[in-house]
């Protein structure tokens, strides 16, 4: 009954196809751009220039010729760990035809499992330049909301990853999703996640002294990520193959995947001080305290 009434309303809402955008965004006939990946390429480009202006700073944890050779291993990180988090939290099935892992053209990318590529990538990178791989993370933490506030606006231009049924002023009827006008939950999510956790690693690190407790910036990426995605769950409609199921019903996967990052980050953030020490700079002979 709710949803006919939702469906009867849905004429005076916002259509989707009334926008005018295309997921494609240039098209040479034998070739094709998309706006997802320019929102990868962005936001790794975007990442990179922030990345260096925050290690000119004074107790910088790295120097500008390895903030180049990270741009490289985070980029793996994010591409394989984001893809392997896809297959194994939400497509596990893509396992019995293993070349449909790599056909990454046809989507499905995890930001979870993009975290632990990544994470995985600065250690890895950070063993090999003998670095504390935590303040490293931290400073990488401060880039990420840059990839994921043009990665949700690619999902919006997309037309995929929408909210539940809803019937609001701002409510869009999606294509593919039904005549009912919905949330438009990957704006929520960049703005949340994008532009409100940008502002607040912005102010930790350049109004406070946060970036000299190690893992207290990744701590609050982690706690604001977490919070922010659980949040916006209750507004966006579960996996379609969920449906039916307890993470649909209960609890979305998304959720389950950032009690983790909740957890973590408070400790982090709790810990922090007590991991202070004084830092010596890649550069320079003054210790920073």
């Amino acid at each position: 009954m709710l949803l006919a009434t939702l469906a009867a309303a849905a004429a005076d809402h916002i259509h989707f196809a009334d926008l005018g955008l295309n997921k494609v965004a240039l098209d040479l006939g034998f070739f094709q751009v998309k706006w997802y990946s320019l929102a990868y390429i962005a936001g790794i480009l975007i990442g990179w220039w922030y990345l260096i202006k925050l290690l000119r700073q004074p107790g910088a944890p790295m120097g500008r010729q390895h903030a180049d050779d990270l741009v490289f291993y985070a980029t793996l990180g994010i591409i394989l760990g984001g893809r392997l988090g896809y297959v194994i939290f939400y497509a596990p099935e893509m396992f019995l035809s293993p070349v449909r892992i790599l056909m990454l053209w046809d989507g499905g990318m995890s930001f979870h499992g993009g975290v632990l590529g990544t994470t995985l990538a600065i250690i890895l990178m950070c063993r090999r330049h003998g670095l504390n791989w935590l303040r490293v993370h931290d400073y990488v933490a401060c880039c990420a909301p840059f990839g994921l506030f043009f990665g949700r606006l690619a999902n919006f231009v997309n037309g995929e990853l929408w909210g539940k049924p809803a019937d609001l002023p701002w409510a869009i009827v999606f294509p593919h999703a039904g005549d009912v006008a919905r949330h438009p939950s990957q704006l929520y999510e960049a703005g949340l996640e994008g532009l409100v956790l940008f502002a607040i690693l912005w102010f930790a690190f350049w109004r406070t002294k946060a970036r000299y407790a190690p893992g207290k910036l990744t701590g609050i990426f982690l706690l604001g990520y977490g919070c922010f995605r659980f949040f916006v769950e209750y507004f966006r409609e579960p996996d379609a193959q969920f449906g039916g199921t307890f993470f649909a019903n209960v609890i979305h996967m998304g959720q389950v995947l950032c009690l983790p990052m909740i957890l973590g980050g408070i400790y982090l953030i709790a810990t922090a001080n007590k991991r202070r020490e004084r830092v010596e700079p890649i550069a320079g002979a003054e210790s920073v305290a």
